[in-house]
């Protein structure tokens, strides 16, 4: 029984390697193998079939099994029965993989591929909320037009949103709240609030994840679908449910956290060539107030620009292959000059310059560069946008910020374009100096503690500096702290990071710590916890 299984083992891993079994349909003694070996190449050689009908391979397992029963004599028959199982089992996992979309690389593919076909949607968005004891009520609905270029308008027309709405075009982002009569303006990037359940971030985000599997069938909204469990590297394993026809989310269902579990489902949705120009074109309604508390004026050149803010922009030498010009604009009550890149592929690249005040200070998770003696704060993603990257430095008293949704590569370039000069970015592999005192660690409560900061209970551990802050007060305070920190965060700063090992500098005199060496040792992203390993004292 065992080498008949190890025999149709090995005939399925050539074939999927492209390569010529040892032993085939021909060459086998065996009748019961020289059928499955017929069965294996049947299935292998299906090219995009029709899916079967459902319960489909639960049928042919049993027909095939009962087969092989009732060939075999009554003294072999728990025999045969083992071998026809261990057979059967192996064909339907390769028929899953060739025809049903159901591990990893397939289903995300798929998903990758139909959605390389959409240019624009529209659905109405249903959004409940259930607790632990099965009970639901809605939460809202909305109307939602997007594209694939990140475009979007989405109307509330149930719950708290209702009446809202709320748009980006790309070039900016407003929305209308007809209770305050006011119309509120925001820039295009970074864009922190993205409408739940966007069909390409989703997508993403299943790419990225830990793994995704399908684990079972049901009928959303009249449709059929797979259902999908994605465990994404940060947080507890949520379901999505994808149509099978177009290939698509329809319905997502959030991980059950403080006893509420969020199901958001597409009641509709169509596919259509582009979102209708009228939704995406700026209006104040009558009677409405615009409120804009960082008002860009176009200008048609640097000159211009210069005459209003005061200085002369730099333009970057070079530019990525493919990006070209797309505006110029100032906001002069902060005296920043604005230049807008983007490529065929609606990428944008924002090049923002200023006159510096006060100290340059990094965000305390950004990655640590440097670019001509200066150090650059990076940032990727940017806090609340997950699509949006950042670089930002100074050099000869201004302040330069590279923003944009493209890659961090073109990013970078725009940047030593500014500069004339090579960017080095941070590396995990480059290894930052040695503590003179290491500090041990229980790795199972860093874990728990990683559990705890994905459930949102212990955000702070995210932050290098909050967390060296714990960690020095404490030897400030061994007897426990109460009331304020001994020690305050402005006197720590990160003075080296590369995303999985970084240092923080310990500026008050009166600490007996003078720098802190942390690690993400359970999950090196920017979703992982900091822990510390080490001090310099002082």
């Amino acid at each position: 029984m065992k080498d008949n299984e190890r025999k149709l083992s090995d005939f399925i891993d050539r074939l999927n390697a492209e390569q010529k079994p040892d032993e085939d349909e021909c060459s086998t003694q065996s009748e019961e193998l020289k059928k499955l070996y017929r069965t294996v190449r049947l299935v292998r050689s299906l090219k995009n079939p029709a899916m079967p009908e459902p319960g489909y391979p639960t049928k042919l397992a049993k027909a095939v099994a009962g087969r092989l029963a009732r060939r075999r004599s009554a003294t072999r028959k728990r025999w045969a029965l083992t071998l026809g199982a261990v057979g059967v089992a192996a064909i339907f996992a390769l028929f899953i993989n060739f025809v049903v979309p159901f591990g990893n690389p397939n289903v995300v593919n798929a998903m990758e591929q139909a959605f390389n076909e959409v240019q624009a949607y529209h659905g109405i968005l249903e959004i409940t909320a259930s607790n632990a004891q099965g009970e639901s009520t809605e939460q809202g609905k909305l109307d939602v037009w997007a594209d694939r270029d990140g475009h979007y308008y989405v109307k509330g027309l149930a719950g708290a949103s209702q009446s809202l709405v709320t748009v980006n075009n790309g070039q900016r982002k407003w929305q209308i709240q007809p209770g305050q009569k006011r119309v509120q303006i925001f820039p295009a990037l970074p864009d922190a609030y993205r409408f739940q359940f966007e069909l390409g971030k989703e997508i993403q985000e299943a790419k990225n994840a830990l793994s995704t599997k399908v684990i079972g069938e049901d009928t959303i909204s009249g449709r059929e679908a797979f259902i999908v469990e994605v465990t994404p590297k940060g947080g507890s394993p949520y379901r999505i449910w994808i149509d099978k026809k177009t290939e698509l989310p329809l319905q997502k269902q959030t991980a059950m956290e403080h006893a509420i579990q969020y199901t958001l489902t597409y009641k509709e949705i169509t596919f259509t060539d582009a979102i209708p120009a009228q939704l995406l074109t700026y209006h104040l309604p009558e009677g409405y107030q615009e409120i804009n508390e960082n008002p860009e004026q176009l200008v048609a050149d640097l000159p211009e620009a210069r005459e209003i803010a005061g200085f002369t922009g730099k333009t970057p030498a070079t530019i990525p292959t493919g990006y070209s010009q797309d505006r110029v604009a100032v906001v002069p009550n902060r005296q920043l000059v604005k230049m807008y890149y983007r490529n065929p592929e609606q990428k944008q690249a924002i090049v923002m310059q200023g006159k510096a005040a006060g100290e340059f200070t990094t965000a305390p998770n950004a990655l640590l560069g440097k670019m001509n003696d200066s150090v650059v704060e990076i940032l990727s993603p940017v806090a609340g946008d997950a699509e949006t990257s950042s670089i930002r430095w100074r050099k000869d008293g201004f302040e330069f910020t590279v923003l944009g949704n493209a890659p961090l590569d073109d990013l970078a370039a725009f940047a030593q374009g500014i500069m004339s000069g090579p960017l080095t970015m941070p590396s995990p592999e480059k290894q930052i100096a040695k503590p003179q005192v290491k500090v041990p660690y229980d790795l199972t409560v860093e874990k728990n503690d990683q559990q705890n900061a994905d459930a949102g209970s212990s955000p702070w551990k995210l932050d290098p500096i909050f967390v060296a802050q714990v960690f020095v007060s404490l030897q400030m305070s061994p007897q426990g702290i109460t009331g304020e920190y001994p020690l305050d965060t402005k006197d720590l700063t990160v003075s080296e990071n590369n995303g999985i090992d970084a240092i923080v500098t310990v500026h008050d005199k009166r600490a007996p710590i003078k720098a802190v060496y942390l690690k993400r040792v359970v999950r090196q992203d920017e979703t992982g916890i900091w822990t510390v390993v080490g001090y310099d004292p002082r």
